[in-house]
């Protein structure tokens, strides 16, 4: 056994070092060959070889490591094994004390125990910094009114605050929280499964959609089904994942028909508008009760167009973006923004970037046009202002710029102020200049009033995947915290494309400080010495290092986040904002388009059929001169574990006034994860990944799922700690929600998995309440 790790070191140790990493792996190795070849004949040298190995192991993980917990596990994990099992042969050697050889033994043992132990302690924990103040910094209703019992747009109100007045579930009880209620919509899509839903709450009704957009009522006591309505997509219309983020609900006040509705999207490109009360269809809404939003954007293959998130309702205007499957092709359907009468479903206006000086479809003959930045996610909207806030995604074709348009080259990635009125744009705030790593905005911006010298100023505050959280005056666009051009790598495949300088918020960021060498990880010192290897191939340059071709580059972080579509919460009456991330690495490639051809990559409807793994993973990128090769997360093939040491996420309380952290943890437990896909079943705080949001209660708790533990939380705003959780039975990548009905309050989240993140598939809607005195 020795003897095979040495060779192992020796090999890869000199390929190591040939790439300038450092030089331990090769050191260790010949002396563990030494050691073996010795002990194999019989002489105590080698036992004392090794412990040289084993005492210089320590001394290196110390100095490469300091602290730092997981960084030890590989370093010395495998090499403390080792030891137990020389301390227990060496007495057969000459000269050497079976006494002495047991105690060493027995020494390593309890080491290697207290070390088992301490996995279960929490690591990189930043404790809270102060108690949270008191000032209230804006009204939660001032942009949405509602009774503080509902919850009736996707971020409870158009502000995305995710913040409710509601105080009976609290610090002191939340521990007695009991499943209230469980039913399953039956909607389980064998393949690429999910739903990311956040119902909505409004009288004593539920509203929400799953997975394959199909829209539900529940009683809010019982979640007994009032009505249901299915729109009919079949699963060739699934992109990536079947997500429906939720519906949206419309007061049509004088309209004879449909006084109340929901407006619900579909994953094949339409709205469809229902009676609240019954869920029929509004039959004056457009053409029956609906309208396709792909009217007007010529070829769209099933899949292409979605409508995934709750569309944004602001002075009678539905306004909807969508998302276009990625990937694909460099002409894929147009990103194209819309917006509809909510009583007659009329087209009001469409913004195509492309052509500034339309208000409406194109003429006969002609397309919205193709491949333009698009707006997947879910947008905020401003009913004084007259505003929608729209987060843009990327022009079609992340990987690659060179046939993008300067009018793309302008609003892609970037936040964008629509008038709802004309539909143009008022202001847009980019966070990528050019972009080619898929840093397209996910998460909605949230609408404050932020304090400022001058008194409280309308603000929109917006986090972005490379981690910034950027403070924005929503009437302007303009940054109410300072933000830097600062310079970055150049280089790569069409280095003249590359910005040299890039957008840095001194507000706030949840990016950590760039990887190196010591950041690679393992389950062994074998696979860290892998990963160690793979890094050093690699471009990397440090944050925005561009892509290349020739070799792999490595993204940090990743497509993922920072924050993604769950977005931010924040508590307007103590100013704290609440943000959980991600903290993983991609591992990328551009593929010369020969090569990809040789592979047989080609779009989803050429060749994929049932195919759906993680975005980028082999995406052909058709029109342009590279397809795209992602390794989301940085996996191992063999074990699929990452590269990265954990932490692979966090929860984040910061400072609303300052954007100082107020505390900071590892989110997520290894319960779920697993060498080899087989879950761990511990509870290890190893910070895992994390898609869909938290709320805030005005009681001072957080509550949270996301992780890929399937756990549902509650956390302590103030301290960050842990107060209650219950296990899902399924995955929990969605927000939840609170509200509360003759007097009871309920915490609602919708259990449904996720095929990307590796979560068991479920269609649960549970919900949570303190026991009555009859329970």
């Amino acid at each position: 056994m020795i003897a095979l790790l040495g060779a192992v070191f020796v090999a890869g140790g000199a390929w190591l070092l040939s790439l300038g990493g450092s030089p331990y792996y090769l050191v260790a190795g010949v002396l563990l060959l030494v050691s073996a070849v010795l002990m194999w004949r019989g002489r105590a040298s080698g036992a004392w070889c090794f412990w040289l190995v084993l005492f210089g192991t320590f001394l290196w993980t110390w100095w490469e490591s300091g602290a730092d917990y997981w960084r030890w596990v590989p370093r010395l994990g495998l090499m403390i094994a080792l030891g137990i099992v020389v301390a227990l042969v060496q007495p057969v050697l000459p000269g050497i004390r079976r006494r002495m050889s047991y105690g060493i033994a027995a020494a390593l043992v309890v080491a290697f125990l207290v070390a088992f132990a301490l996995a279960f302690v929490p690591h990189g924990v930043m404790r809270a910094q102060r108690s949270a103040p008191t000032a209230t910094m804006t009204s939660p209703a001032s942009i949405t009114p509602q009774p503080d019992g509902d919850w009736v747009a996707y971020g409870r109100g158009y502000d995305a605050l995710r913040y409710t007045p509601l105080v009976q579930i609290d610090r002191d009880n939340v521990d007695r929280l009991e499943r209230a209620w469980q039913m399953r919509t039956g909607d389980l899509p064998e393949h690429r499964w999910g739903a990311e839903t956040t119902p909505l709450k409004v009288g004593d009704t539920l509203y929400l959609c799953t997975a394959r957009s199909r829209v539900m009522a529940l009683d809010a006591r019982t979640g007994a089904v009032r009505w249901r309505f299915d729109p009919g997509v079949k699963d060739q219309d699934i992109p990536y994942t079947a997500a429906c983020r939720g519906v949206s609900y419309f007061e049509a006040k004088g309209a004879v028909e449909c006084p109340t509705r929901i407006i619900g999207p579909t994953l094949d490109g339409r709205l469809v508008a229902l009676d609240a009360r019954t869920g029929v269809p509004c039959a004056s809404f457009g053409d029956g009760g609906q309208v396709d939003i792909k009217r007007g954007m010529g070829e769209t293959p099933p899949g292409y167009v979605s409508v995934n998130s709750a569309p944004t309702i602001v002075r009678g205007v539905i306004v909807t973006g969508h998302q276009v499957l990625d990937g694909q092709r460099r002409w894929a359907p147009s990103g194209v923004i819309q917006g509809y009468d909510a009583v007659t479903g009329q087209l009001r206006w469409a913004w195509d970037m492309m052509r500034p000086d339309r208000t409406g479809a194109p003429p006969a003959g002609e397309e919205y046009t193709r491949g333009t930045p698009n707006m997947w996610t879910t947008a905020t909207g401003d009913e004084a202002l007259g505003l929608v806030y729209l987060p843009m995604g990327n022009s079609a074709a992340d990987y690659w710029s060179g046939l993008r348009r300067p009018i793309e080259d302008r609003y892609a990635t970037s936040l964008v102020a629509i008038d709802v009125t004309t539909g143009k744009p008022r202001w847009n705030f980019q966070t990528t200049h050019i972009d080619v790593w898929d840093y397209d905005l996910g998460s909605q911006g949230t609408l404050i009033d932020f304090p400022t010298a001058n008194g409280p100023v309308p603000a929109v505050v917006l986090p972005s995947k490379q981690g910034d959280l950027y403070v924005l005056d929503r009437r302007t666009g303009q940054p109410l915290v300072p933000v830097d051009e600062m310079r970055v790598p150049g280089g790569g495949v069409e280095p003249e494309r590359r910005s040299p300088t890039q957008p840095f918020s001194r507000y706030h960021t949840l990016r950590k400080r760039d990887l190196t060498e010591r950041d690679m990880w393992g389950m062994t010192p074998i696979d860290q010495l892998y990963c160690r290897i793979r890094f050093r191939e690699a471009s990397y340059q440090g944050f925005y290092t561009p892509p290349e071709s020739e070799r792999h580059w490595i993204q940090y972080p990743g497509y993922n986040g920072g924050s993604d579509w769950g977005g931010i919460a924040i508590d307007p009456r103590r100013g704290i904002i609440v943000a959980n991330y991600n903290d993983m690495p991609n591992f990328n490639r551009l593929v010369p388009r020969a090569e990809a051809d040789r592979r047989g990559w080609a779009p989803r409807e050429d060749v994929r059929g049932e195919m759906g793994g993680a975005e980028g993973a082999g995406d052909p990128q058709a029109g342009t001169p590279y397809a795209i090769d992602v390794n989301a997360g940085w996996r191992l093939d063999f074990t699929g574990l990452l590269c990265k040491e954990p932490p692979y996420g966090g929860i984040r309380a910061i400072e609303l006034a300052t954007g100082r952290t107020l505390w900071d943890r590892p989110f997520g437990s290894a319960r779920g994860n697993g060498p080899f896909g087989i879950s761990s079943g511990l509870p290890l705080e190893i910070g895992t990944p994390n898609n869909g949001g938290a709320v805030i209660t005005a009681s001072g708790l957080i509550f949270i799922a996301a992780a890929t533990d399937n756990l549902i939380r509650a956390i302590d705003l103030e301290t960050g700690e842990e107060l209650w959780h219950d296990a899902l039975p399924a995955g929990g990548q969605a927000t939840p929600m609170v509200y509360a009905v003759e007097g009871r309050q309920y915490l609602v989240i919708v259990a449904a998995g996720h095929h990307f993140m590796e979560t068991p598939p479920g269609d649960y809607v549970i919900a949570y309440a303190l026991p009555t005195r009859s329970d």
